[in-house]
């Protein structure tokens, strides 16, 4: 069965309300864990997390990736209500995301491969390829997880149309938005290289490298994605910025459409996940996410 729970938001901005909603009936948050869409599932197998307002009219999908060790029941839940405020679905989805590209794509493994971050994220993301270095199975790839969520919504979960985010019993990625944090970034990045999404939106994205010190050659590869519909962020305090801020350009992001946030990170806290848990960049979300109707 779905798990439903409902959640109350109360967020203060520059000491005033900025953003105040009960999310009551009307919204939804669903918990489904991988295997109950498909059996063959084991890894990596805590809940997807899902969240909606079913009295909206109904937009388009937001599929968000966490970064690693990132558990999606524990996302950035202030960004997702923003997001579900501009008119959208959204999906943080459960997928393998230890070991990371860059535990397993660095030293020796990558002075015999220059494409290993690129053959890495082709493994976990689609699972059609050979990769060695990491134990993904095909189906546990992002890809299969996200298709098996849609329809397993799809048949079971009738206050809404999931069926409108499905084309032929694939993601229909037109009406679906990518983003994700670190490591989840840069699996939006790289899905948006080859899908044509409807938007792009990298949070402190990873920094794949072909050799030391240059960074990965897809960045520069040819996106099927418009480079207007593309956007990422960091923090200006993050040990990655300036390289970060490097695979943008690459990557063909407009100037204007990279953020380089600088509110002051929380003691304690670091500066690459604050771009999604600081509520006090929901101006910044808003233009990221656009209207997702």
């Amino acid at each position: 069965m779905l798990n439903r729970f409902l959640i109350t938001l109360c967020v203060l901005f520059n000491s005033s309300l900025f953003y105040a909603q009960s999310l009551d009936e009307s919204y939804t948050i669903l918990n489904v864990e991988p295997s109950k869409t498909d059996a063959r599932i084991a890894n990596s197998n805590t809940p997807h997390l899902i969240m909606y307002n079913q009295k909206q009219k109904q937009g388009k999908l937001l599929l968000f990736l966490p970064g690693t060790g990132g558990i999606a029941t524990k996302g950035p839940k202030q960004l997702f209500a923003v997001a579900v405020q501009q008119g959208y679905h959204v999906i943080n989805l459960s997928y393998i995301n230890r070991p990371a590209v860059a535990q397993i794509c660095k030293g020796e493994n990558l002075a015999k491969n220059r494409k290993c971050t690129e053959e890495f994220r082709t493994r976990r993301i689609y699972g059609t390829n050979k990769f060695d270095f990491i134990g993904d199975a095909s189906y546990d790839a992002i890809e299969n997880r996200f298709t098996k969520l849609l329809i397993y919504l799809a048949k079971n979960d009738k206050n809404t149309n999931w069926s409108a985010y499905l084309e032929d019993g694939k993601p229909k990625w037109s009406e679906i938005a990518v983003s994700g944090q670190s490591q989840g970034g840069g699996m939006a990045a790289f899905i948006a290289k080859t899908k044509k999404v409807a938007r792009v939106i990298d949070f402190s994205g990873g920094w794949d490298y072909s050799a030391k010190n240059k960074i990965a050659d897809w960045y520069f590869y040819e996106s099927v994605t418009p480079s207007h519909l593309w956007y990422g962020t960091y923090h200006a305090t993050e040990p990655k910025a300036k390289t970060i801020h490097e695979t943008y350009e690459a990557l063909n992001i407009p100037k204007d459409h990279i953020y380089a946030f600088d509110l002051p990170v929380p003691e304690g806290k670091r500066g690459h996940s604050n771009g999604v848990r600081n509520i006090g960049y929901a101006p910044q979300w808003i233009e990221l996410l656009g209207s997702g109707d």
